[in-house]
């Protein structure tokens, strides 16, 4: 017998499940938070409920808010459900590990109702603004690193008297309402996979308001923290089999539950200016730096996807465990780490690195997880740059390795010419998808014009270094193949 998840059947549920315990009402609020995903309720809600469920924090509750269009199926499922949900962690030997979170206590739908988010994040009782918006949320240019104000919505925010609509309309509004008020202003924390994400949280925002008020901007500089931290989960995109599994094994009929991996990490910088609930009781490490965290992530697990996942496609694997399964492909990757990513890296405090880089290997080939090799490629212009080309950058300027990072560079262009080696079409998924493939289809055999763009690899394609590795890496995966390459690159010196 199934149950459809709401408040009233919780206790149905308690014998089978954990399940929240403690009050939830919209009044028990203390965190705002835009962009209600999968890895937001993996993640940021989990940390909540676990505080929750121990007697903490029980005034820290989160107003979900959805921004976008495309965020009405959320909020009907949330609603539907008292913003209830199941969170479950897929382990390696197949055991599910499901759990009911109740720490998204309301969600408001932004496009229906602006003004009731605004007035939200000026009750006094929101004391965290924090947000998961991607890396786009942000308005940051691609080439200058400074707030783009093209967008035609940013614009209409900025008009005097309009109501605001966008993410940082409706927040900036917020802060100017404290700010006439005389409140303290809340904290606005960055969860996104972006490295220093308070840092550039601060400088697009700031920006915005000054934009709108060079005073109010003064004042949000002044007077609003934006910690960094990093984040990590892995987690896939819920699939109906995972729906189907929970009613068929738990009982549980659930419109939207959230899958992921058993391990998560949040490492987070302790400046708030409201206060904030006692994270570091359920393991969120509070720390006066992030920064080493957040390269070790950035060019370890994230690089590290990036070096198996064109690579893993070509060669006909479509999941992670599957590539992270091959010989080859771990020989590949654990000769990355030692000889390209780490020795970029400074120490980072209480981590040994080597055992770090083993537990990925581990998190990789979690077959319960089954993450696609698609969403790993998804967005590569967002991530090559950032995860992959300081790496080589710093290894080409002191000479170390960096043949493995060439060559993940190159399989990313053999990748975008949008055909597998099966001569199978590839679905290739990127704001920039068609300049990419343009520049793909011209390359040939082993021409430079997927890499000549400075915008994405800035001057690599001056280094000769850089240029004979790529081409001939690049010959390498049309003429052996991406299987063949692979090995080839795990069996030289």
């Amino acid at each position: 017998m199934t149950h459809p998840l709401d408040a009233e059947r919780l206790a149905e549920l308690r014998d089978t499940l954990p399940v929240p315990d403690y009050p939830r009402s919209p009044e028990r609020t203390g965190i705002v938070h835009f962009g209600v995903g999968g890895f937001h309720r993996a993640h940021q809600a989990m940390y909540l409920d676990q505080l929750m469920s121990r007697g903490e924090a029980l005034d820290w509750g989160i107003c979900g808010v959805g921004a976008l269009p495309g965020d009405r199926a959320m909020a009907e499922a949330l609603r539907a459900q008292d913003y209830l949900y199941t969170l479950v962690l897929k382990h390696p030997d197949g055991r599910l590990e499901p759990r009911v979170i109740g720490s998204i206590m309301d969600y408001l739908f932004a496009p229906d109702d602006p003004e009731a988010v605004v007035a939200r994040m000026v009750d006094e009782r929101t004391r965290i603004v924090s947000l998961t918006v991607t890396e786009g949320g942000y308005h940051l240019h691609p080439v200058t690193g400074e707030f783009d104000a093209r967008d035609p919505a940013i614009q209409e925010d900025l008009v005097p008297g309009a109501r605001p609509n966008t993410v940082f309309g409706m927040i900036t509004e917020a802060l100017a309402r404290r700010r006439a008020a005389g409140q303290t202003p809340f904290t606005v924390l960055s969860c996104d996979n972006i490295q220093g994400n308070g840092d550039v949280a601060r400088r697009m925002l700031t920006a915005f308001a000054s934009a709108r008020d060079a005073e109010l901007g003064d004042w949000v500089a002044a007077e609003v923290s934006f910690p960094n931290c990093m984040v990590d989960r892995i987690t896939p995109v819920t699939a109906d089999t995972d729906r189907q599994t929970l009613a068929d094994r738990f009982g549980i009929r659930d419109r939207w539950p959230v899958v992921c991996e058993p391990f998560t990490q949040w490492v987070l910088e302790d400046h708030f200016t409201a206060g904030r609930p006692p994270f570091e009781n359920v393991g969120v490490q509070l720390v006066g730096d992030v920064t080493p965290y957040e390269l070790m992530k950035l060019r370890l697990l994230n690089a590290g996807h990036q070096v198996m996942c064109y690579l893993g496609y070509l060669a006909g694997y479509r999941y992670a465990h599957e590539a992270a399964a091959d010989p080859a492909f771990v020989a590949l990757l654990d000769g990355y780490w030692e000889h390209e990513g780490v020795p970029t890296l400074a120490p980072v405090p209480g981590v040994d690195l080597a055992e770090y880089c083993r537990t990925l290997i581990e998190r990789f080939a979690n077959p319960a997880v089954a993450d696609t090799l698609a969403r790993l490629c998804f967005g590569s212009s967002d991530r090559i740059p950032k995860f992959l080309v300081p790496v080589l950058r710093a290894q080409l300027a002191n000479g170390g390795e960096f043949r493995r990072s060439v060559l993940t560079v190159a399989s990313w262009a053999r990748y975008a010419e949008g055909v597998d080696e099966a001569g199978q079409p590839i679905d290739v998924q990127d704001q920039l998808r068609d300049q990419l493939m343009a520049a793909a289809a011209e390359q040939g055999v082993d021409g430079l014009d997927f890499v000549a763009n400075r915008d994405l690899f800035g001057d690599l394609v001056d280094n000769p270094g850089f240029v004979t590795e790529y081409q001939r890496a690049l010959r390498s995966l049309h003429e052996q193949g991406a299987a063949a390459t692979v090995a080839a690159w795990t069996a030289s010196p």
